[in-house]
């Protein structure tokens, strides 16, 4: 096949399907999550069974994958689309967050979910909530492009969404606030917004950080001294059992979430000034570090094989948070680890491609915003998993288990596919299944925008 017969056929299945750079990506990571997370799952089918695990995991995919099937297939400028993914998703990401904050399901120290299905299924908002940010951001600097740039109000109201979602998740996870800055910086740069005022809105999330982080030590230190002085304090009957029974409330509650920064002080200190963990005695508070770094240390450069993990039998938390480990355990540093890694990079490339393609700003932030948001979670996930970051929970997108996660980053995916396909249709005739039409307001031009010829090659 001559290279114009490639590219005419490349253009033909990404007019009619979306890029297939993009489908390669989701069907490679499909299989990895569907072996390693049953391979990692060797204390939940201790509990559950040989075959609950796996099958859990791929209805999981299933829904995921009807989900890219359906997304790709919709037209993104359609209104009924816009107005479902931008502000119906972020009015009922924020009712759920603030739901959670107060009532919330406990895991691992801090009010992260809630119950749908008792014993069946779970919500986690803050998945939800990295992509809302990514089509409330796409919508808002698209309605504030002047002049290729965004305007001061239009960054003055991408501040406050940002600063409103960060606020709401910083319970959920110190990592996701900052993922939730690194996802907003990358649109920023599509978005064609000065140098400037990206340095200044970056200056105002880092003042928000600090006077958070204030009020927090500040709220802790009363709480401790408040619950010191009632453990002091002579046994006097009733009053005493009250505060007695006030103080353990109070200490459950910070647990539970509120109180959190003693805890992300504490894991940025150890990591900052940590000694070799050859010398250290694993405890129950270093274990997650201490068996993961020794389940990359045993796989080595290739790998002991799939299914051969040691450490996934007494890793915590191996088939989520720390499933990098177990890949590079079984797979090795090559096959495993850096392949992993290259998957999630080449999709911010190609998303960085499909950019290059299109005319108009609001597809460039969807796509660009969907690829950032997976992209940064996996590096993440990894800088943690390898101790480049501090320890924090971060699921590996579309590997790790997590029914909340998984369909999350699949609709990520549909929406990147009904974009890449939309734009591949630009100027095709014979297509009349894109519309190209555009809603008012959102029509301003792309300003990263590099006519290439055969781009899609």
């Amino acid at each position: 096949m001559s290279p114009s017969e490639k590219t005419n056929r490349y253009n033909e299945i990404s007019q009619k399907h979306g890029d297939p750079w993009i489908w390669g990506i989701y069907i490679m990571l499909l299989l990895i999550s569907i072996v390693e997370s049953y391979s990692a799952s060797s204390r939940e089918i201790a509990s559950q069974g040989i075959y609950m695990p796996i099958i859990k995991q791929c209805i999981f995919l299933g829904i995921g994958l009807a989900c890219v099937l359906l997304l790709q297939r919709v037209d993104y400028n359609k209104p009924s689309f816009l107005y479902a993914m931008v502000p119906g998703l972020a009015m009922f990401t924020v009712v759920t967050l603030v739901y959670v904050m107060f009532f919330g399901q406990t895991i691992n120290g801090a009010r992260r979910a809630m119950t749908l299905i008792p014993g069946l299924l779970t919500l986690q908002p803050a998945e939800l909530a990295k992509l809302s940010i990514v089509t409330l951001l796409s919508y808002i600097f698209a309605k504030s492009q002047k002049n290729q740039d965004i305007t001061n109000k239009g960054m003055v109201i991408a501040a406050c969404a940002v600063a409103l979602y960060g606020a709401l998740m910083i319970q959920s996870g110190l990592t996701n606030t900052l993922l939730l800055i690194s996802i907003s910086g990358s649109m920023l740069l599509i978005g064609g917004a000065r140098f400037k005022k990206i340095g200044i809105l970056m200056v105002f999330f880092g003042v928000m950080l600090g006077f958070f982080y204030i009020i927090k030590s500040n709220n802790e230190k009363k709480d401790e001294v408040l619950s010191e002085w009632k453990v002091e304090a002579p046994a006097n009957g009733d009053a005493v059992d009250d505060m007695v029974t006030v103080s353990t409330a109070q200490q459950g509650t910070a647990k539970s979430g509120f109180g959190r920064q003693s805890t992300w002080v504490k894991r940025i200190k150890e990591w900052m000034n940590r000694d070799s963990l050859v010398y250290r005695p694993i405890t129950t508070k270093n274990q997650q570090e201490m068996f993961s770094r020794m389940a990359q240390a045993h796989g080595g450069l290739l790998g002991v094989g799939v299914g051969k993990s040691r450490e996934c039998s007494r890793l915590p938390l191996a088939f989520s948070d720390y499933i990098y480990s177990i890949i590079v355990e079984e797979l090795g540093f090559f096959l495993g680890g850096m392949l992993v890694m290259l998957l999630y990079l080449s999709l911010l490339g190609r998303a960085a491609m499909i950019v290059r393609r299109s005319k108009r700003v609001l597809p460039s932030l969807l796509v660009i915003g969907m690829a950032s948001f997976i992209t940064f979670q996996a590096l993440f996930h990894m800088a943690i998993n390898v101790g480049v970051f501090p320890v924090s929970g971060q699921p590996l997108p579309l590997i790790s288990k997590g029914g909340t996660s998984i369909i999350v980053i699949s609709i990520a995916f549909g929406v990147m596919l009904s974009v890449s396909r939309t734009i591949a249709n630009y100027g095709n005739k014979n297509n009349k299944a894109v519309a190209t039409s555009e809603i008012e307001g959102l029509d301003a031009v792309n300003p990263t925008e590099i006519p290439v010829k055969n781009v899609w090659k």
